[in-house]
């Protein structure tokens, strides 16, 4: 069974959101995270693994980095 984290989004539309991503076998999450939109993966948005070491203990953020398309 692989283990998860909730990791909170920063930015964009998804601003305030938490994700649960499967960590790998190191225990770390995926590198980005695509979150969809209502329109699918047309209106998708990207967001990039960083250490929250600064902000209140959590080990990792998602940050926006921008639209997908």
């Amino acid at each position: 069974m692989a283990s998860t984290a909730q990791i909170p989004l920063v930015g964009g539309t998804a601003d305030g959101e938490t994700v649960t991503v499967e960590l790998d076998s190191n225990g770390r999450p995926p590198l980005t995270h695509h979150h969809l939109g209502a329109e699918g993966l047309a209106e998708a948005q990207i967001y990039e693994l960083e250490s929250d070491d600064h902000r209140g203990g959590r080990p990792w953020i998602y940050t926006w980095r921008g639209p997908a398309v």
